[in-house]
């Protein structure tokens, strides 16, 4: 392949030009982060797209998509690459990509493997754990949900399965950030890194828990119910009446209980960003970002009387967005801003 004759350089171009095709908005928090942590971090995004892509190509029989699955936490597995096996995904997943950013992320594959074995031993050590621990999260995500669309709709079954869920997808991520900024910014020196990473934990749960909570509706039409079916059932629900949106003021209950929850854990991240120094405001703005941006998404779901509805815009206008980016900048990441900030979102959750 033409990827096998990248120079470094070249490849580290493609990856800055992968991470601005696949996610703006990760690019830009990508940026704001020291230089001594980018191209780990970015890789590390682009590895969990790329494994998120390859579990979510409907064209894809789930079996096969369980084996290319496996094939690719393979490569994490052993000291080397299996080029054929990476190939092999690349051939099968890539055709079927609708969106140009992903198919171009998998056609690039294997670029993204060969910077990821120039980096140092213990970097590729921390990638290795985390793409291991969200690889069981696609997993369980495929044996779960069965169909693939609301015909056959599926819950989870208790609240212990969803936050195992969010610990595989995004609590893990938590664990990952705080070894690697650890290892690499020696202002974080004190930082006690098994304590810092359990509360990471609670941060990734947070903003994934958030994203399940925007997502429910579009993800109902596609079979799978992230509200725990014991909730439901106490709520006198099913999943399937889920799909009309006049079912909300029952929904309601299950709904705030689990807002609730994701403040919670945020609160935890808003700490885990607080104990950052202030001198990293690089680091500071990376965590205060998403936190801030996730409180305005719950408000707004909260808020919303059509939340259930599969149609209804949920997402955070770009203004408030850029509102969000420049008055924390401006202010270089000042504690006390920031905390006003996300004390006033979370007093609008309600």
């Amino acid at each position: 392949m033409a990827a096998a004759v990248h120079t470094a350089a070249h490849r580290h171009l493609l990856l800055i030009d992968l991470l601005k095709r696949v996610s703006r908005s990760f690019f830009l928090t990508l940026n704001v982060l020291p230089r001594c942590v980018r191209d780990q971090i970015g890789l590390a995004y682009l590895f969990a797209r790329a494994a998120d892509t390859i579990a979510d190509t409907d064209l894809i029989d789930r079996e096969r998509r369980l084996l290319f699955l496996e094939q690719f936490r393979h490569q994490f597995e052993t000291d080397e690459v299996s080029w054929s096996e990476v190939h092999a995904i690349q051939a099968a997943v890539a055709p079927h990509q609708v969106e140009s950013a992903e198919r171009r992320l998998l056609e690039q594959l294997e670029d993204c493997f060969r910077l990821y074995l120039e980096l140092e031993d213990d970097d590729q050590a921390r990638i290795r754990t985390l793409m291991g621990t969200l690889t069981n999260g696609m997993v369980m995500d495929l044996q779960s949900f069965p169909g693939d669309n609301q015909s056959r709709l599926t819950a989870l079954p208790a609240l212990e399965n969803l936050d195992r869920y969010t610990y595989y997808v995004a609590g893990c991520v938590g664990e990952f950030w705080t070894g690697m900024m650890c290892a690499h910014l020696p202002a974080l020196a004190a930082w006690d890194e098994k304590r810092m990473a359990a509360v990471g934990v609670r941060f990734g749960k947070g903003l994934q828990l958030t994203n399940i909570l925007k997502d429910l509706p579009r993800d109902l039409q596609r079979g799978r119910c992230y509200m725990p079916a014991s909730l439901l059932q106490e709520a006198g629900l099913t999943p399937s009446d889920l799909l009309r949106n006049d079912n909300l003021p029952k929904a309601k209950p299950v709904l705030d209980k689990l807002v609730r929850l994701a403040l919670e854990h945020l609160d935890q991240g808003w700490l885990y960003t607080l104990a950052i120094p202030r001198r990293e405001v690089r680091l500071r703005l990376a965590c205060m970002w998403p936190i801030l941006f996730a409180g305005a998404t719950l408000q707004r779901i909260a808020a919303s009387p059509d939340w259930l509805d599969a149609t209804a815009n949920l997402k955070m206008p770009k203004g408030q967005v850029y509102r969000i980016m420049a008055l924390t900048t401006l202010t270089g990441g000042c504690g006390y801003v920031g905390t006003a900030m996300w004390g006033r979102l979370r007093k609008q959750v309600g």
